[in-house]
């Protein structure tokens, strides 16, 4: 059974279609790159799957769950199986690194001892153990994305959306994150890339969905961006 399954799904914004009949589905533990020219709805596909955007036609589900039937209680249940990652990091500029990949945690009142364990254990994984007491303006672009990715991957989703996540940065930091995407998906998270980096999603070599004029032109395993 799919995680994530895109049926017919079309999106109009002021009667301009950014995504026209689009059906695809993406498997757990899957890592799947997105690509095309600004404007063809990757972001949009994004936002479909947290429910942030409603498709004008089309149904958008989730583990066998339905997003249009789902609200309030049912519907943040789905958004915390789900962890962003953007390209302007979005951290909190007065909480430190640990507070910042805490946030989540506390939103779910979970005790003081879990968030300890876990926001230690995460940011290990990232390579931020060191820094978990500074604020992000003693950050590099890099290390803030770092926390961000740390932040979304806290508790525990199913899936990590990551939307441009490389977009500030230079080529080392660029395949750092990149290389921390992998890891993460190695440990058994799906993520989903959108990314103009051809560069990068030619080494990843995973599978590939070319988007253009609001339709999937290539849906391809161990794929290349050749738009």
């Amino acid at each position: 059974m799919a995680l994530i399954y895109f049926k017919d799904i079309s999106k109009a914004y002021n009667n301009n279609l950014v995504l026209d009949n689009i059906t695809f589905s993406v498997e757990a533990g899957e890592f799947v790159s997105l690509v095309g020219k600004s404007g063809v709805g990757k972001t949009t596909l994004l936002k479909l799957i947290i429910a942030d955007e409603q498709p004008s036609s089309g149904h958008v589900v989730f583990d066998d769950q339905d997003l249009s039937k789902l609200k309030g209680s049912q519907l943040s249940l789905v958004r915390r199986r789900v962890g962003t990652v953007f390209q302007d990091f979005r951290l909190f500029s007065d909480r430190t690194v640990f507070e910042n990949v805490a946030f989540p945690l506390e939103v779910l009142n979970q005790p003081d001892e879990i968030i300890q364990d876990h926001v230690t254990e995460v940011l290990k994984l990232v390579g931020l153990d060191a820094l978990k007491d500074q604020l992000p303006v003693c950050l590099s672009a890099g290390e803030k994305q770092r926390a961000a990715i740390a932040r979304a991957l806290i508790h525990g989703p199913d899936v990590i959306i990551a939307d441009e996540p490389t977009g500030n940065l230079d080529p080392i930091n660029t395949w750092d994150i990149v290389k921390l995407l992998l890891r993460i998906n190695e440990l058994g998270t799906a993520i989903i890339l959108t990314t103009h980096n051809k560069d990068v999603v030619n080494k990843i070599g995973k599978r590939v969905i070319s988007l253009e004029n609001g339709k999937i032109i290539r849906d391809e395993l161990n794929g290349q961006y050749i738009i």
